[in-house]
């Protein structure tokens, strides 16, 4: 246990390290360019984002707008952390400032979109992800169509849901997010042969998750292959210990 405390601090120190050297030239050390600055601390703040770490993420995101105050991308990542944060207010604040600065980036809004509609904000959520596919410079529409689809179904809209999804696939076909929803549709609407196929081909690009291997136990299962299911409940139990869907399949 302690040997990885040291590594993690050993990591840090060499983080903390390369942001203080890469803001200065090592030969004449004058101070880079304000925006190779700013977007050095970007980099570092989405960086430490991923681990996790996010107090210590904000920190350079905010040293990252205060050098540039006018960078879409900084105030999205910004946006995306204090949704982390379960800072609400900040985030839409942040969200909305990006799309300001940068109306016809695609992802941005698509971003947005997604988090009004997991606020519950559907309709206005719906309306910013129809905004971004409509963007010429969207090349990328499947995250689009994606959310929608999942916007739909908070709305009870199965169908017009899965339109989406399989929108999104004609797009990006090994898209693993909307395989999966196809595989919770295909599931609910006991087309257990399509759940089936849509799980093979979700294993194709991804690995399996508690719910996915949840719906492969339950899939298998009403196909009438306990060999399967049994294998599927197995590795469920084994790599999802504490996952509620092996909580669940305990009680079943």
């Amino acid at each position: 246990m302690q040997h990885k405390i040291v590594a993690k601090l050993f990591f840090l120190t060499l983080i903390s390290f390369f942001i203080s050297a890469c803001i200065y030239n090592t030969n004449d050390m004058e101070p880079l360019p304000t925006k190779k600055s700013a977007a050095l601390y970007l980099k570092m703040g989405v960086r430490y984002m991923e681990m996790d770490m996010l107090i210590t993420a904000k920190e350079n995101l905010q040293k990252s707008v205060e050098l540039d105050s006018d960078n879409a991308i900084t105030h999205n990542a910004l946006g995306a952390l204090y949704e982390r944060l379960r800072q609400y207010d900040l985030a839409i604040e942040q969200y909305q400032l990006a799309i300001a600065l940068d109306p016809n980036n695609s992802s941005i809004i698509n971003n947005y979109g997604r988090f009004l509609c997991e606020r519950g904000d559907v309709k206005e959520g719906i309306e910013q992800l129809e905004y971004a596919l409509a963007r010429p410079l969207n090349n990328r529409k499947w995250f689009a169509f994606t959310n929608i689809g999942r916007c739909e179904l908070q709305l009870g809209q199965q169908k017009k849901a899965e339109g989406y999804f399989r929108q999104a696939l004609r797009y990006k076909k090994n898209y693993s997010p909307a395989l999966f929803e196809m595989i919770r549709i295909s599931y609910r609407r006991k087309k257990y042969m399509s759940a089936r196929g849509f799980i093979e081909r979700y294993l194709e690009v991804s690995t399996h998750t508690a719910k996915t291997l949840w719906y492969a136990v339950q899939t298998e299962r009403s196909l009438g292959n306990q060999t399967l299911a049994k294998k599927y409940q197995e590795m469920l139990f084994k790599q999802f210990p504490a996952s509620k869907e092996t909580q669940q399949l305990h009680i079943d």
